[in-house]
This record gives structure tokens, C-alpha cells and sequence, in this order.
């Protein structure tokens, strides 16, 4: 299996994980005399032995991000980081330059008068960089994910 078709798998498992937990909590009471409409107890086993084989997965994946390196030398697992860095400081530029961008409604001279306390176009500019370099290595490691096979 491709480590590509695992990550697909994970999240597969990890919605049928959250499907199963909406049902439990439907099916957790009924009035007295009646019967819930799916046994807690079934579903329960179900989500154990869903929960058991995400766990294996993971650690598969794991191990094949820690191991396998990319044409940078860069293992998978250190890029995700890279990555996922580059995604958090991309959001943080972005909300800054929309933040401090000005949209003066004054009607009046006595209404207060705001200013910006950062070069807006020169944060936007950095967090199209952050977006870019996020995108870019996104891009390696999706490759990457499609030619890796999955560790045992």
C-alpha cells in the first residue's frame, strides 16, 4: 500500500470513528420500555476495533514519515513540520495585513481617525511568501506520498 492510500485510509477511519461516536450518543438513552434503535454495546466494539487498527496505521505512518527522505534529504516527517509551521505563520501575516488594513468610514472630523502600526503591503507580501513556500512543500510531500510504499 502507498503511504498516500494509508493517509487516505486514516481519514477514513477517523470519520467512521466520529460516525460511530454521533450514533453511541443517539442511541445512549431511550424512555423506559423502549429499545434504542442500534445496541451501544455493538457499536462500541465497533469503534474498538476501528480504534485498534487506526492506532496500527498511524504508527505505519509514522515510521514511514521518519524514514523516508525527500529529493532535499529531508525526511517526510521533518517536512510536515516545516509545513505545517509555514501554514501558522501564513495565517498569522494574512490576519495581520487584514487587520491593519484601513477602511476609514469617519462622517464627521470629530470621529476618531485610525492608523495602521505595520506596512500593509509588505506583510502581505511575506505572507504570500509563507503561502508560496507552504504550497511548494506541500507539493513534495504529496509526490512523495504517492511513490513511498507504507512501512510494516
Amino acid at each position: 500500500m502507498k503511504l498516500a492510500e494509508a493517509l487516505i485510509l486514516r481519514a477514513d477511519y477517523q470519520k467512521r470513528i466520529e460516525q460511530l461516536k454521533q450514533r453511541l450518543l443517539r442511541n445512549a438513552k431511550v424512555q423506559e420500555g423502549d429499545k434504542p434503535a442500534e445496541d451501544p454495546a455493538e457499536l462500541l466494539q465497533e469503534m474498538e476495533r476501528i480504534s485498534g487498527e487506526l492506532v496500527l496505521l498511524i504508527q505505519r505512518i509514522n515510521a514511514t514519515n521518519a524514514a523516508t527522505p525527500l529529493e532535499n534529504g529531508m525526511t517526510i516527517a521533518e517536512a510536515i513540520a516545516i509545513r505545517d509551521v509555514l501554514r501558522l505563520k501564513h495565517g498569522v501575516y494574512r490576519d495581520l495585513a487584514q487587520a491593519a488594513t484601513i477602511t476609514q468610514d469617519r462622517y464627521t472630523k470629530s470621529e476618531v481617525k485610525f492608523k495602521s502600526t505595520v506596512s500593509v503591503p509588505e506583510i502581505q507580501k511575506q505572507a504570500d511568501v509563507w503561502a508560496r513556500e507552504h504550497r511548494e512543500l506541500d507539493a513534495k510531500i504529496q509526490a512523495s506520498n504517492w511513490n513511498t510504499e507504507l512501512r510494516e
